[in-house]
């Protein structure tokens, strides 16, 4: 079984800060539209990607998402929500779904979109090499928080040619895309 890339993608605040009763605490729809980019880029045509989320992280809207396959992560729930392609109860079998025929051929790359145990298990897989995260600079109301990682094993990155360098600023908001990768030891 090939083992694809497994990246994790967030936005945080100050204090870690990523969601406030199961919404952003900010509206940066300029972040929104990156965050979108990078989960649909496929290098190869008819490749797609793999996002994985919790219920409460999905995209409602799957057509913001042509070049993926959506998974919700779910212990509770019994069938594929609308806004999903595929229903799994835990990161490892959606990991799975994505190594074995018949999905194997066409992903490229998973994403792990949320909810925090998602990105506790995806930051802690061998196979996750890059957390993009952006760092949204001031501090909002928050009930839920991005977890640590160990940042001896992964390692920020400058200059990736398809993240921007400089700091962005959206309603009256400023953030800046942060690429962390993982180093061998």
């Amino acid at each position: 079984m090939t083992m694809k890339p497994l990246r994790v993608m967030a936005a945080a605040d100050s204090n870690m800060g990523i969601g406030i009763c199961g919404s952003l605490p900010w509206h940066l729809p300029n972040e929104f539209k990156y965050f979108l980019s990078k989960m649909n880029s496929v290098s190869t045509a008819g490749k797609k990607n793999l996002v994985i989320c919790g219920k409460g992280s999905a995209v409602e809207d799957r057509s913001l998402l042509p070049n993926c396959y959506s998974v919700v992560l779910s212990r509770t729930l019994s069938s594929v929500p609308k806004n999903a392609n595929y229903l799994c109860r835990d990161l490892l079998s959606a990991i799975d779904l994505a190594s074995q025929p018949p999905l194997n051929e066409e992903i490229e790359t998973i994403w792990v979109i949320g909810g925090v145990k998602p990105f506790e298990e995806a930051m802690r897989h061998p196979a996750c090499d890059r957390i993009y995260l952006t760092n949204i600079m001031d501090t909002f109301k928050a009930d839920t928080f991005f977890p640590e990682f160990d940042r001896d094993a992964f390692k920020l990155l400058d200059g990736l040619p398809d993240v921007p360098g400089e700091i962005q600023e959206e309603n009256g908001i400023r953030y800046k895309f942060q690429v962390f990768q993982r180093v061998s030891k």
